[in-house]
């Protein structure tokens, strides 16, 4: 985690958790609104949460063609490092 002051950690990480509530409320609705609020949130709790980030990278050795897919949905360098790695020099 980067050296955030700890009222701002927790602040994001507050709205991070009220985001993934909202995105359970507004999914029934039509349109694809629910799915933005909900990867919103993700990325404000998994920047803030170690604990977050540990139950995270369990599920995606669990599932790995879920957690690969989130990874490249929420632009995470850590998928940017792998896809470069696979490329590999050419």
């Amino acid at each position: 985690m980067t050296d955030r002051h700890p009222v701002a950690r927790v602040t994001q990480l507050t709205l991070g958790a009220l985001l993934i509530v909202a995105a359970g409320i507004v999914g029934p609705l039509p349109g694809p609104g629910g799915i933005f609020l909900f990867a919103g949130g993700m990325v404000l709790v998994l920047r803030n949460s170690r604990g977050a980030r540990v139950r995270f990278a369990r599920a995606k050795r669990r599932w790995p063609r879920i957690g690969h897919a989130v990874d490249v949905a929420m632009r995470r360098r850590s998928a940017l490092r792998r896809r470069a790695r696979r490329k590999g020099p050419r």
